[in-house]
């Protein structure tokens, strides 16, 4: 998938979040989701290419790093061991895509107060379809 497919699709994924929303914080070159006020997607383009930035767990980022080489690095002008970003290549399909982003919402929900934390759950939220244009 190339770099502008996968930057609308993680918008489009992470946009159907519960409590999720957008906005441009850092300028109009970096596109940011917050939940609760939390940032847990980053997108943005450098130098001509799409990136998009999301928060992981950092075994699971070392992993992925590792797997798809190329695709995965640590997350650019972000913390490099919670954070990784994600360019558009050939290893990138879109269950990757969904899993990611999901995973980055979830790491920072669970972050949250209880009372604070959108009605779904994370097995819940795994089942949440996300809606084609």
């Amino acid at each position: 998938m190339d770099g502008k497919t996968l930057r609308t699709l993680a918008v489009r994924i992470a946009t159907a979040l519960p409590e999720a929303e957008f906005g441009f914080p850092f300028g109009p070159e970096h596109e940011v989701a917050k939940v609760v006020g939390k940032v847990f997607f980053l997108a943005t383009e450098l130098r001509g290419e799409h990136l998009v930035t999301l928060k992981c767990e950092p075994e699971h980022s070392l992993a992925l790093q590792e797997e798809f080489a190329g695709a995965v690095f640590p997350g650019y002008h972000m913390n490099k061991k919670h954070w990784i970003s994600l360019r558009g290549t050939d290893q990138v399909a879109e269950d990757l895509v969904d899993e990611l982003v999901r995973t980055s919402y979830t790491l920072v929900v669970d972050t949250l107060p209880r009372a604070a934390r959108p009605g779904l759950s994370a097995q819940a939220l795994k089942g949440l379809q996300i809606e084609d244009d």
